[in-house]
């Protein structure tokens, strides 16, 4: 079966996510896996279709991009399925002041430890920069990640939790 990533990003705007949903319906893509944000003013969005191919999405996304507002990308990708758990999942958060390379610094310490970041949200309101990311971790690199997280957080300023998914929640 057909598997593609779509991108969509522009100035934002009521409808965009009605209309990029009605378009790929009309073409027979369903989408399986999405993700939409807004970045200040600016919509982003991120998804997985199944069931159309790659030619027919994008004639009917162009009518939604032709005024240039919005940017739409469509590339195959190979199906994977659903990947297994790689490890135990976290939540990580970080808050403080705004300074260059926070995210830098807390995902590279995850990257050493075999950590997979999942999601990943960032926020700056004035002064306060907030990271909020969903982690996996094996379940024997938690002490090691908690203590290189809390002298990244010395060296920043900042204050860092992880804790672990409560998966009943999930």
């Amino acid at each position: 079966m057909t598997e593609l990533a779509i991108t969509v990003i522009g100035h934002d705007r009521p409808g965009i996510v009605a209309d990029v949903a009605e378009a790929l319906a009309g073409v027979g893509a369903n989408l399986s896996d999405s993700t939409m944000t807004r970045l200040r003013s600016h919509f982003a969005m991120t998804l997985i279709c199944t069931g159309a191919d790659a030619g027919p999405v994008e004639d009917a996304l162009a009518s939604l991009t032709a005024d240039g507002r919005l940017l739409a990308t469509v590339r195959r990708v190979r199906p994977d399925g659903e990947q297994d758990a790689t490890g135990v999942p976290h939540v990580l958060t970080v808050h403080g002041a705004d300074r260059l390379g926070i995210v830098a610094a807390v995902t590279r310490v995850l990257a050493e430890a075999g950590g997979n970041v999942t999601d990943l949200t960032t926020r700056l309101t004035g002064p306060l920069y907030l990271v909020v990311a969903e982690v996996d971790l094996a379940r024997d690199a938690t002490g090691v990640v908690e203590a290189r997280l809390a002298e990244v957080a010395h060296e920043l300023s900042v204050e860092v939790k992880l804790r672990p998914v409560e998966t009943d929640l999930l």
